[in-house]
């Protein structure tokens, strides 16, 4: 009798080895040796939602009517307040019935639009680094990512002008996320008039990840892809509770723009769930309704982290732009500070001797190495401590909670 064995779908072979992996299982060793670790590595808010927020879900909970199976792409209330938050925060108008969807989060709805738009074979183009699911969700869907360096200017057009020209079969979908994660680069409003125009050109539909779009410092405010003339005709956007809200653990998000997109990720989402928790969607309402003031006061706290990492990091001589968005800080790392090793190993040096959390560039893809990613969800004291910590170590002295230096 042939031994019994289990055998995942082919397309579970197409995903890398997890390689935050290491530094989350060291992580939790650390943890459990009671050692103080100060994790930037993810970028989960750590601040909480507003109280009316929180007020809101609980007394929500309470009736049993919201207990039930809600929408598959939300309750109308719920759309309509988004398309009325983008009429008054970008000028973009949408129909609620047609134009917009609620997704358990953004990555969640990300991944099944891929599988709505693609298929084996069929080919998106990702810029590099990426947010992994933007590579990985293309994977699963069984299509092929095409690269491209990541740029926010003609040239990086240009060159996802060219692919499309040249290559064959032509692409399908274009991926693009700004401000971006992990590098927080930002573009400015004419950027998507050109992206419309080249998608028009190539007959390229387009998703724009606008998670970090409310997350922005001093006068900088992103651009909608959905505010360039004729979005609508091209492609959608996603957008999130978790960073502007402190949602991040409600897993709500958004996705909007053109409607037969939003119609196929529909079908898909209707034979996969039965939507979000109903109070969930109320709390959110609240959210977008009271809230704006909340927004601001959760960016002012971020440019102040960004601040005090930057300015650190910048002392220790790693190249830094200042970001205008994002909850990010993505830096160079000198190579004497490294000592040739790459960033995933130097991330796990970092954690094993200096009780700090960052994440390694490599892991967002080949663009990303000598990089690193540091999330700005700790206060000000504990990311000068992280600054200082590293510091030392990189400078061959000995951090408190580390590991012993031979003598």
């Amino acid at each position: 009798m042939e031994e019994f064995k289990i055998e995942p779908a082919p397309r579970m072979k197409r995903l890398p080895p997890y390689l935050f992996g290491r530094l989350n299982a060291l992580k939790l060793e650390k943890r459990r040796q009671n050692i103080d670790i100060i994790d930037l590595g993810m970028g989960n808010p750590m601040d909480g939602a507003p109280q009316i927020v929180v007020d809101k879900l609980c007394e929500a909970a309470q009736d049993v009517r919201n207990h039930r199976y809600s929408a598959s792409k939300g309750i109308y209330n719920l759309r309509r307040e988004m398309a009325l938050k983008y009429e008054h925060k970008w000028n973009v108008s949408l129909d609620p019935d047609s134009e917009v969807l609620a997704c358990i989060g953004s990555k969640e709805g990300f991944s099944h639009m891929c599988l709505a738009m693609l298929g084996p074979g069929d080919m998106a183009v990702v810029p590099d680094p990426a947010f992994p699911i933007h590579i990985y969700g293309v994977a699963l869907a069984g299509g092929n990512v095409i690269t491209v360096p990541l740029g926010n200017d003609q040239k990086f057009l240009d060159t996802i002008g060219y692919v499309c020209e040249h290559l064959f079969p032509k692409p399908k979908l274009l991926i693009l996320n700004y401000p971006h994660n992990p590098t927080a680069m930002t573009v400015d409003p004419g950027f998507f008039e050109t992206v419309v125009d080249l998608a028009k050109r190539f007959n390229i539909a387009v998703i724009h990840d606008f998670a970090y779009g409310e997350t922005c410092f001093g006068d900088y405010q992103a651009p909608s892809f959905l505010s360039a003339k004729g979005a609508k005709d091209v492609g959608v956007e996603f957008t999130t509770m978790s960073k502007p809200y402190g949602m991040a653990g409600f897993r709500i998000g958004f996705a909007a723009g053109n409607k037969e997109m939003l119609d196929a990720l529909a079908t898909v989402k209707g034979y996969y769930d039965y939507g979000i928790f109903q109070p969930i969607q109320i709390a959110s309402i609240i959210a977008m309704r009271h809230c704006e003031d909340a927004i601001k006061e959760q960016n002012a706290k971020y440019q102040a982290r960004r601040d005090v990492v930057c300015d650190g990091l910048k002392r220790l001589g790693w190249e830094v732009d200042v970001p205008r968005a994002s909850m990010f800080v993505w830096a160079r790392v000198p190579e004497e500070h490294t000592k040739g090793k790459g960033s995933i190993d130097f991330a796990m040096d970092l954690l094993d001797n200096a009780n700090v959390v960052i994440s390694p560039g490599r892991a967002f893809g080949e663009n990303g190495e000598h990089y690193m990613r540091i999330s700005l969800v700790e206060n000000e004291n504990r990311l000068r401590q992280a600054v200082r910590n590293i510091g030392r170590y990189v400078r061959g002295k000995e951090v408190a909670g580390g590991p012993k230096k031979k003598p």
